[in-house]
């Protein structure tokens, strides 16, 4: 509203009505009223205030929940005396698939590098999660309701022994229990520092249907698709912060210890098999025109068919052979391995160019209904970009081969291999495929334990997402952050400010499984990728923060950071203290509201400058800028730095000015998760 053409005349207040003049401190309302003529001669632009805000509260000293110590520095890098246990496994499977059974074997060499003597081993035993009494059915009070037949029996245990590390050792009966997904290995000799132990186990279980989600068998057009994950007993992690971690699997995903992986998958002879880690025995299994076309890819920058579509459906028109082949496959530096088999598998491949000079494979395998440019025709393009991109920009990829596959466990990630739909396609493939390949980063190569922190490796990759998606030419399918940060297409900030709002909303470091299914994506994907975004961003700046990430991924590179790391690795590295920022967004779920109050020209004459006053009303603070727009356009900046609250909900600019104002704004850029827009902007 304008009632006299000086900017220096006018001012605004959020009155309902004249009468209220007398109390203008003290109201707040949408609506805009002038006040008594005495008032319209000062120089001042006002807005009532409701401060909230306690500077001692927001910017107290913050104990973060890990401690420093000689095994986790100050910096947040690993400590001196940090140390990691180790787990090997000799892995031999087959599959029967008349009756989707999978019987192994396997053996773990656990070595302790804890100062510590383990009496006994705790074991993941995540099959179990589909017992018809596993805790996992009890989640959020029964609201995950299986069908009547959507359970197995679990892992059947034939045997289970340990041997000791000297040479002959025999292999004795080992003492057991099972509770939920994790079985107590009682050792008949406690484990000492420094030594190893081997635990040997026979099992099978039934291949759950697709009710198993991350993993799962089912029928495409021309053959079965076999999705194998959380197939063999996997040993917890024994760490510095808890000792044995044994959550229990109920939803969340994965804790594990890294090591070297050789397995060997039996099925039958017309099955073509994939899986994490490079095929050692590729000349018992593939035939001369595969191995042909997989030396051509490995030289190639464009796709090349290794088995064709037509190659493909002949394949799987073949009745199910008697004779078997047994499918060879190593890792080195991995925490987990899975696999896929089928006969019905068209597979393309092309070469990943990294950093340094080396190389990985990109490959795609898919189903006949895939085919197409508009679909899997393109998985290996978008795979390769996405790690070529990923490992440029942040951390070299480390594994040799980069795996997609189109089956009934969609949108899953695993070390080197991803599990995506049939029915992508276009968009969703290229979005899907970039964020699940991104877990390479967290938390295969950084160890995050997810269980307990799904925002910190979910909320890392979908941080990293939108680069690829900007990138990848020149961003047709970007940006990903109006589809991922913010569902309904707005302005990313402004959805965040909504959870922020919500009082119900749980603070990102909630334990993960805590975290309703409303605000599982809200928070942990997007208000998590989202904090970083406002640190590299608003508070330290893309050099600082770049580097200080750069600096975490490679410290922690296949070990297990805590947020406490991770917390103390940005701040010490950024050069900032950052505690006030780690307690409102990630500790708690406090709400930002920054608005401008007054603004008033120097001595009445704008030629003199004109001071601006800001409030905040909640209680996060974030960096941000206020913008001074010039009657002829022009724009004054001036930054807001978190200093600005030490003492106060108040603070006044000066900024200099040629000629009279037409607005006076708090984050102009509409970066920051306000939760009022309506007082960023104070004008005529």
């Amino acid at each position: 509203m304008q009632k006299k053409s000086s900017f220096n005349q006018l001012v605004l207040v959020n009155s309902k009505n004249h009468s209220e003049a007398n109390s203008i401190m003290s109201v707040r309302s949408p609506r805009v009223r002038f006040l008594p003529m005495l008032l319209l001669f000062s120089p001042i632009l006002l807005r009532s205030q409701a401060p909230a805000f306690d500077p001692l509260k927001t910017f107290a000293p913050l104990t973060l929940p890990d401690p420093v110590n000689a095994y986790r520095s100050a910096n947040g890098a690993p400590g001196p005396q940090y140390w990691q246990n180790r787990a090997d496994y000799d892995l031999h499977a087959t599959i029967d698939t008349a009756t989707k059974t999978l019987t192994a074997t396997e053996n773990i060499t656990y070595t302790n590098n804890s100062p510590d003597t383990l009496p006994s081993l705790w074991i993941q035993m995540e099959q179990n999660t589909y017992l018809p009494n596993a805790r996992s059915t009890a989640l959020g009070g029964g609201s995950r309701p299986r069908p009547a037949d959507a359970f197995t029996e679990g892992y059947v245990l034939d045997a289970v022994e340990v041997q000791g590390s000297a040479p002959k050792s025999p292999a004795v009966k080992a003492e057991y229990v099972v509770t939920d997904t994790r079985m107590q290995v009682r050792l008949p000799s406690p484990l000492a520092h420094g030594a190893h132990i081997h635990v040997l186990i026979r099992y099978h279980y039934k291949i759950p249907g697709t009710f198993g989600g991350r993993t799962s068998w089912g029928k495409a057009q021309q053959g079965e698709i076999y999705d194998i994950a959380q197939w063999y007993p996997r040993m917890a992690v024994y760490d510095d912060l808890r000792g044995w971690d044994t959550q229990p699997y109920v939803g969340n995903e994965f804790y594990c210890e890294y090591g070297h992986f050789d397995y060997f998958i039996t099925v039958p002879a017309n099955f073509l098999i994939t899986g994490s880690g490079d095929l050692v025995n590729a000349p018992e299994v593939l035939g001369k025109t595969e191995l042909a076309r997989l030396a051509q890819a490995r030289a190639s920058d464009k796709t090349v068919m290794i088995r064709t579509p037509e190659e493909a459906t002949a394949n799987a028109a073949l009745p199910t052979p008697a004779s078997t082949r047994t499918w060879h496959f190593a890792m080195d530096n991995t925490r987990d391995v899975v696999f896929s088999a089928s006969p019905a598998f068209v597979w393309d491949a092309a070469r990943i160019n990294l950093p340094a000079g080396k190389h990985a494979l990109a490959q795609s395998l898919y189903p006949i209904e895939s085919v197409g440019d508009a679909a899997w025709g393109r998985s290996t393009e978008y795979l390769k970009d996405s790690v070529e991109r990923f490992s440029q920009r942040w951390y070299p990829y480390p594994y040799p081969n980069a795996v997609n596959v189109a089956g009934f466990s969609s949108g899953m990630e695993y070390p080197g291999i991803l599990f995506d739909g049939i029915t992508d396609k276009g968009k969703v493939l290229f979005f899907i495929t970039a964020h699940e390949i991104g877990h390479t980063w967290f938390p295969m190569i950084v160890g995050f334990n997810e269980r307990r922190n799904a925002w910190m490796d979910e909320g890392f990759n979908t941080f990293i997402d939108i680069f690829e998606s900007d990138d990848f030419e020149g961003g047709v399918y970007g940006p990903k952050r109006d589809g991922e940060y913010a569902p309904g297409g707005g302005n990313p900030a402004d959805e965040i400010a909504k959870v922020m709002q919500d009082p119900a909303a749980p603070a990102i470091l909630s334990r993960a499984d805590t975290i309703r299914e409303k605000y599982r994506h809200p928070v942990t994907y997007f208000k998590s990728a989202f904090g970083l975004k406002l640190l590299r961003d608003n508070i330290l700046g893309p050099q600082r923060f770049d580097y200080a990430f750069r600096k975490f991924i490679a410290d922690w590179a296949f070990k297990h950071p805590s947020p406490s790391d991770f917390f103390r690795a940005i701040s010490s590295e950024g050069g900032e203290d950052l505690d006030y920022f780690w307690r409102g967004f990630y500790i708690n779920n406090w709400t930002l509201d920054f608005a401008v109050t007054t603004a008033k020209y120097i001595d009445n004459d704008p030629a003199k400058g004109v001071q601006v006053t800001i409030e905040t009303r909640g209680q996060l603070i974030v960096p941000t800028t206020l913008e001074v727009t010039q009657k002829d356009g022009t724009k004054l900046q001036t930054p807001v730095p978190a200093e600005t609250w030490f003492q106060s909900n108040t603070h006044t600019f000066t900024l200099k000015t040629t000629q009279p104002i037409t607005s006076a704004t708090i984050d102009p850029t509409h970066d920051l998760p306000d939760t009022d827009r309506t007082n960023n902007t104070l004008k005529p």
